[in-house]
């Protein structure tokens, strides 16, 4: 999705762009260094919190002894090394992007997660960017992917708050200061719900501006928003490990067809 996401800012910003020859290359490198930096910001991340797994996910690689920690550190250095080199192929604005990004991503990983609402912020910030850098990549930046990546930055911010709900027994243990460990589960289903509404709120803009083809957009994106209101009500009505876990998941699921609808309804 990650990778993805790049092509979708592309073509959210200049869908000729995607027809030209001459720039292949630029979207091959753009997807890849998505795609290999959110790999290893992810193995990296189960390293740096292998200890707080043996608690929230002891079924993951190196809690149930099926990888090394030192072979998943070694794994997660030549991933970032990878998506780097991708980014130096497309030029230095791209590159700087992407050096930046990986390195809130490393922050967050080994400093910014215990801070809470900090280490949620970095997190939407890694996600939302993809967009950011695929309208770079094609020499196109506009204000609708701007309120674009303010609906994704939105809606991860919403669904960390939910993941703290899932985690908050390891998160408690080990002093990482989420909204379910300072104010209660419930409370963060409320501050999760209250996330989600304003990325839905920001969904209508474009429509109501005319800035994208709303016959494509509105039917992929409503789904999105019906979604995740659905979910956030769901987890409200019970905000325990169980439903935290599964309204994190189904809310990737309702992302991606907000990535859809926003290529959709550029074309």
């Amino acid at each position: 999705m990650m990778g993805l996401a790049v092509i979708v800012g592309v073509i959210i910003s200049d869908p000729h762009y995607l027809l030209m020859y001459s720039s292949l290359d630029r979207l091959a490198f753009g997807f890849f260094t998505s795609f290999f930096l959110t790999a290893s910001s992810m193995v990296l991340n189960d390293y740096a919190d292998r200890e707080i797994d043996k608690i929230n996910e002891p079924r993951r690689p190196i809690p149930s002894g099926r990888m090394r920690p030192d072979v998943a550190l070694r794994y997660g250095v030549f991933l970032g090394a990878l998506g780097i080199s991708c980014s130096l192929a497309t030029g230095p604005l791209t590159f700087a992007i992407a050096l930046l990004t990986f390195s809130i991503a490393l922050l967050y990983n080994f400093k910014l997660k215990k801070s809470g609402i900090l280490g949620n912020a970095s997190v939407a910030y890694s996600v939302a960017i993809p967009i950011v850098y695929g309208s770079v990549l094609s020499f196109s930046l506009s204000e609708k992917v701007l309120i674009y990546s303010a609906m994704i930055f939105l809606s991860i911010m919403g669904r960390e708050v939910v993941k703290g709900i899932s985690d908050v027994e390891g998160d408690a243990a080990k002093g990482v200061r989420t909204a379910a460990v300072k104010y209660g589960e419930k409370s963060a289903s409320y501050i999760a719900l209250a996330l989600f509404l304003a990325a839905i709120s920001l969904s209508f803009i474009p429509p109501i501006e005319k800035m994208c083809n709303s016959a494509f957009y509105l039917p992929f994106v409503l789904i999105t928003d019906g979604m995740l209101f659905f979910l956030s009500v769901k987890l409200i009505k019970k905000p325990d490990k169980k439903t935290a876990k599964e309204v994190k998941s189904k809310a990737l699921i309702a992302m991606a067809f907000g990535l859809i609808g926003f290529a959709l309804g550029s074309l």
